[in-house]
């Protein structure tokens, strides 16, 4: 499947910050998905080369960006999911957005080091805030005092007001959520544009999130994701084509396949019945209760850490694990090792008295992986009654998990476009609302991610017209076929 053009010698003499590459990441694109649908995509890997590449271990977001911006494994960069619990705070955590909490050197603190003078610019990839690129937008939404919550995006140095008066507002609604859609790629197409024009970066990172909506809430078989992959192939068409206007290459990757699911394992509910998950009345709801918990799970996708309080507990909660149905294995310190996560340490403590490395301080005691076809909802309580306020919200930081049942709106409530319209007036109006319109229906989620795909159905790179080197054949190498781009 692989097919290179060869670069002019003059291309590598090239003075480095003459050279301009975007590096554009469609999420959920896989080699099976291109073809007749995606006629732009599919003329730029004839033109360049399309590579499937190994994936890392969990295949979710944050890991394997971290991956492809490190070129390291998530026992060395620490991303070792979306959210995990920290164990000093005492919280469970999802989409945390400092870079801080990336280790390793990233690759434009590389080619910032080695090249003075070259820039970088972050549009929408995440830990995208308290970081060392020149440039970056982000969604950040505003707080207030009394509830109210503002969407906004964040930027540094505050540039997207400018970017905003040329191409509008940032669709923060179709960013995610059951309004999830195209316009929220085409928004960051259309910033890239600007942002370029803007500031000429030597290396502009663009996130394209359009295919991972469909693909998880109705499957890659269904015959509505044809439409999705016109519309994100139009979008990256476009996109490619007026930054090469502008003198800037490009580059495609992706982060992981998405594939279908029949079901969910509620991994939380199974040890609440064993007694080994606690929770706490609060409000005349449940809160998890993680810090007297024997043992409890954060689910992110088809994985899910597992935290045991006492460690001479941990042979006995994995023999419970192994034994509930969907869940095909559960890796202790030796299995995360095998498969890049951890060092193989203790979580707290290595075996000689020392602090662990940073990603087994995050990672589970045990890790569970679900069988193909099979993925992890976070819910704990056994009475729908008794789910927490926000189960039925949109709400990505509160929930000790991720909740892709987010991208639905509750079929069994009425005239809720109406409800819909009279929670907003209320809002304006400036009263307290609760936007309780999702389901507490997992079984709606037909596509998920997280196991290590086989190849075709993994991620993948698409090379820049002027790539140089060998072709990558793991996610770890998106970060040397950068460098090798501009050295």
């Amino acid at each position: 499947m692989s097919k290179r053009k060869s670069f002019t010698s003059g291309f590598s003499r090239m003075d480095p910050l003459k050279k301009h590459l975007a590096v554009i990441n469609v999420v959920g694109l896989t080699s099976e998905l291109i073809g007749e649908d995606t006629p732009a995509i599919r003329d730029l890997a004839a033109r360049r080369f399309l590579q499937p590449v190994q994936g890392v271990f969990p295949s979710v977001t944050t890991t394997a960006q971290s991956s492809m911006l490190t070129g390291l494994l998530p026992a060395e960069h620490g991303i070792v999911g979306n959210g995990w619990y920290f164990r000093d705070t005492d919280e469970v955590a999802f989409w945390k957005q400092s870079n801080e909490l990336v280790r390793g050197e990233k690759i434009w603190q590389t080619l910032s080091r080695r090249i003075p003078g070259f820039k970088t610019s972050n549009l929408f990839w995440w830990y995208n805030m308290n970081t060392t690129v020149d440039y970056s937008i982000t969604p950040k939404p505003h707080y207030g005092a009394d509830g109210r919550k503002d969407f906004d995006v964040y930027s540094h140095p505050a540039f997207h007001r400018d970017v905003e008066k040329k191409i509008g507002k940032f669709p923060f609604f179709t960013f995610w959520g059951p309004r999830s859609g195209i316009e929220a790629s085409q928004w960051i197409s259309r910033c890239a544009v600007e942002e370029f024009r803007m500031h000429s970066p030597n290396l502009q990172l663009v996130y394209l999130p359009h295919l991972d909506y469909n693909l998880q809430k109705l499957g890659p078989a269904h015959p509505s994701i044809r439409n999705d992959l016109r519309q994100i192939d139009a979008v990256v068409g476009e996109l490619v084509q007026h930054l090469s206007e502008l003198g800037c290459d490009s580059m495609l990757v992706s982060e992981y396949g998405i594939s279908p699911v029949h079901g969910s394992i509620s991994i939380n509910q199974e040890l609440r019945r064993a007694g080994l998950l606690s929770v706490r009345e609060s409000l005349k709801t449940e809160l998890l209760d993680t810090g007297t918990s024997e043992a409890f799970a954060v689910a992110d996708h088809q994985i899910a850490h597992v935290y045991v309080r006492n460690r001479h507990r941990i042979k006995e909660v994995r023999g419970f694990l192994e034994r509930i149905q969907g869940i095909e294995s559960v890796l202790d310190g030796r299995g995360m090792k095998n498969l890049g996560l951890t060092g193989g340490q203790l979580s707290s403590r290595s075996a000689d008295g020392k602090p662990a490395p940073v990603s087994s301080q995050r990672a589970g005691d045990l890790v569970a992986i679900a069988r193909p076809g099979m993925w992890f909802n976070y819910y704990y309580w056994l009475d729908e009654q008794k789910a927490p306020d926000f189960a039925r919200t949109v709400d990505i930081h509160r929930k000790p998990g991720y909740d892709p049942v987010e991208l639905f709106t509750d079929p069994d409530r009425r005239l809720l476009p109406m409800r819909v319209a009279w929670k907003l007036l209320k809002k304006k109006l400036g009263f307290r609302m609760l936007m309780d319109v999702i389901p507490l229906r997992p079984d709606l989620v037909k596509g998920s991610h997280g196991r290590l795909n086989e190849l075709y159905k993994g991620p993948l790179v698409i090379g820049a017209l002027n790539h140089r080197g060998k072709l990558p054949s793991r996610l770890t190498d998106v970060s040397s076929v950068i460098q090798k781009y501009f050295l």
